[in-house]
């Protein structure tokens, strides 16, 4: 492979390890760490706002009263005494709070409702009932009397306004009977608790002459101001300030409690085991460098390579290492064993022996371009069978010239 072509796959390989560089940082551990972080704390905001949005509507139910309450009264007729009746009011009222109290009442315009003129209407608010069964004893916290009439018509005006309405009273679309709407209470509150609050009313009608109704009902209108009327009236605005209001307050909370449960966790993680698992990890850190070491050597071939390198600069080469052979070992393994020291001639001999056998094994590199270990280790298997016969010969001459 020419230079030029190295070059080439240099350029290439360097021009697609750039463009990957952006993907391997997508992928890359701290990236997916990242993720995860982010998937979990998208997850915990969701709920955290689910929460807030639950919060803020318990908070607005309880809160904001009903704003409009309506109870029948069923008056009761008597021989003697005058007309009433009574309501239950249960717990719809609350404390500290202004309400505009009213009476409508539903009456026909016969004859003894026009003559009686004006009649007397008369609500009292009763506190809840306390005591035993056979005792029960009640407290008026609230009384207003206030009159009302009919509307007067002259017999003329009344006499032409039925004439006009006729075909709708003989339709039954009409009906010759009046609604009354009286203010009894305007902007009244009761004190906090429940024993100041309204459990029940009466409503008592009293005229100098017998009236007749077909029906009367009391009415609650809360009235109100402050922060209840912005909730009411902007209920919107209301949600979004309120639940975001909740929501910081659960994210700080909620990460208070994760950084002490994280210190507490720490303080209480032994320190041997995690001296232990910094032991483990530094061992297989060192283990896989040295497979790593070991798998990139084995890799690598014996032959020396040279590597092209930038304009101006000289060329990389590489030397692969020397690897002992089996003849070599056990060369040494006798030289050990027998601890007998070769004659100066023959050391001498096998220097030269030694240096011509790398002069060949050089000659046969240096021609060949591309010099393999098989041949070197041929080489160092001859010299060391020459030792070998040099050895052993000079042993059994020296002890035949004895």
């Amino acid at each position: 492979m020419t230079e030029d072509s190295e070059e080439t796959w240099v350029a290439i390989n360097a021009a697609v390890d750039s463009a990957l560089t952006p993907l391997r940082a997508a992928v890359s551990k701290p990236a997916r760490r990242a993720y995860l972080s982010t998937i979990l704390f998208a997850i915990t905001n969701l709920i955290l706002l689910g929460a807030a949005v639950a919060a803020y509507s318990l908070f607005y139910l309880n809160y904001i009263p009903q704003i409009g309450l309506e109870r029948v009264v069923h008056l009761q007729f008597s021989a003697d005494g005058p007309i009433y009746g009574t309501a239950p009011l249960s717990s719809a009222l609350v404390s500290l709070q202004s309400y505009d109290v009213s009476i409508s009442v539903h009456l026909p315009r016969t004859p003894s409702n026009l003559g009686t003129g004006n009649f007397m209407l008369d609500l009292s608010l009763s506190s809840p009932p306390s005591g035993n069964s056979l005792s029960v004893s009640t407290e008026v916290l609230a009384r207003s009397e206030r009159p009302a009439i009919l509307t007067y018509t002259s017999p003329m005006v009344d006499t032409a306004n039925r004439l006009a309405q006729l075909p709708w009273y003989l339709l039954g679309w009409r009906h010759e009977a009046e609604i009354l709407e009286v203010k009894m209470m305007e902007g009244i509150s009761f004190q906090r608790g429940w024993k100041n609050v309204p459990g029940s009313l009466r409503l008592e009608i009293r005229s100098k002459e017998r009236m007749q109704f077909y029906s009367a009902k009391v009415r609650f209108i809360a009235r109100f101001s402050g922060l209840r009327w912005i909730m009411y009236n902007h209920r919107i605005i209301s949600l979004l300030v309120f639940t975001t209001i909740f929501w910081s307050v659960e994210v700080t909370f909620t990460s208070v409690a994760w950084l002490v449960l994280s210190s507490y966790l720490k303080s209480t993680t032994p320190k041997s085991d995690s001296i232990k698992a910094d032991g483990d990890s530094e061992t297989s850190t060192i283990k896989k460098e040295e497979e790593s070491d070991v798998a990139f050597t084995e890799g690598l071939s014996d032959t020396t390579r040279s590597f092209p390198t930038y304009s101006r600069q000289p060329p990389l080469r590489y030397n692969p290492p020397r690897v002992k052979t089996e003849d070599e070992d056990e060369q040494e393994e006798i030289e050990r064993t027998t601890a007998i020291e070769p004659l100066i001639g023959e050391a001498d001999d096998e220097e030269d022996d030694d240096i011509l056998d790398l002069g060949a094994s050089r000659d046969r590199r240096s021609d060949s371009g591309l010099g393999t270990s098989m041949d070197d280790s041929a080489a160092r298997r001859e010299g060391v069978q020459r030792r070998r016969t040099r050895l052993f010969g000079g042993r059994g001459g020296g002890g035949h010239q004895r």
